[in-house]
């Protein structure tokens, strides 16, 4: 999960609702989650699924048994989930209304730094019934310094006023790790939770060069960029994977904070 470089993502809705652009790429593209981490979130049956996207993570979490509804606010990716069968109802998660609905589980996967810190986690208690959970989570990237050096240095070639092109080429896991310690203080402020747990899952994933290059577009820095400078960007980038044979294997590691209500 790339960091904003914004210190209020919430309020940057034009990214936030940028992913959508080609929702079907973004979900053909885009990773799922740990069997660990869908594991863990093993409960009640109803969870809520805050900015769910495409879907990706509420489809591993129906197929192990669970009833999902989704809240998203870009009816792209809205659409796109309903038309894999899952419920969605469209809006942000600090204007959706329950409507004396509760839930079981509420998660937030890839998608709690877009939502009000001043909203997200006291209107989670609201919906959860007590002893339900809230699990924030997300994925850690770092490419190989091979692919990571040539993105990073085509990247600010091509937009070198974007707050992106200051970010480092590889950002490592304790960067992310302060973003998750921040969500974990922002549970804490409510009195409304037991004390907050972090999770990580580490694991790996092949890519091919042009898997890698259908991932990238998929990314904050890159979903609202015109096809030009799109190319210009991911052209070396597929050179660097191309002079490592073509792949290369991804360390991924995905972080979490969870809590149970009070």
């Amino acid at each position: 999960m790339p960091i904003h470089p914004s210190e209020q993502p919430h309020q940057a809705r034009r990214m936030a609702e940028s992913f959508g652009a080609d929702a079907q790429s973004y979900d053909r593209a885009r990773p799922g989650y740990p069997e660990a981490l869908i594991a863990r979130l093993a409960g009640g049956p109803d969870v809520l699924d805050v900015g769910c996207g495409t879907g990706i993570a509420a489809r591993q979490l129906e197929s192990a048994g669970r009833s999902v509804l989704g809240v998203e606010p870009d009816t792209r990716m809205a659409d796109f989930a309903r038309a894999r069968g899952l419920r969605v109802e469209t809006a942000t998660f600090e204007a959706w209304q329950p409507n004396g609905r509760t839930f079981d589980t509420v998660i937030a996967a890839q998608s709690w730094h877009w939502v009000d810190p001043a909203v997200g986690a006291a209107k989670a208690a609201d919906v959860l019934r007590p002893g339900g959970r809230l699990a924030i989570f997300g994925h850690v990237y770092e490419p190989p310094t091979e692919v990571a050096e040539p993105f990073a240095a085509a990247y600010r070639r091509a937009v070198p006023d974007s707050p992106f092109s200051a970010q480092p080429a590889r950002r490592p896991v304790g960067l992310h790790q302060g973003l998750y310690e921040k969500f974990a203080d922002q549970i804490r402020e409510t009195a409304r939770y037991e004390a907050p747990e972090q999770w990580r899952f580490d694991w790996e994933r092949g890519y091919t060069r042009d898997q890698w290059l259908a991932f990238l577009p998929t990314t904050g820095g890159l979903t609202r960029l015109a096809p030009d400078r799109l190319a210009e960007i991911l052209r070396p980038v597929g050179d660097a994977i191309d002079a490592l044979g073509g792949s290369f294997t991804m360390p991924f590691t995905t972080l979490a904070v969870s809590a149970v209500r009070l």
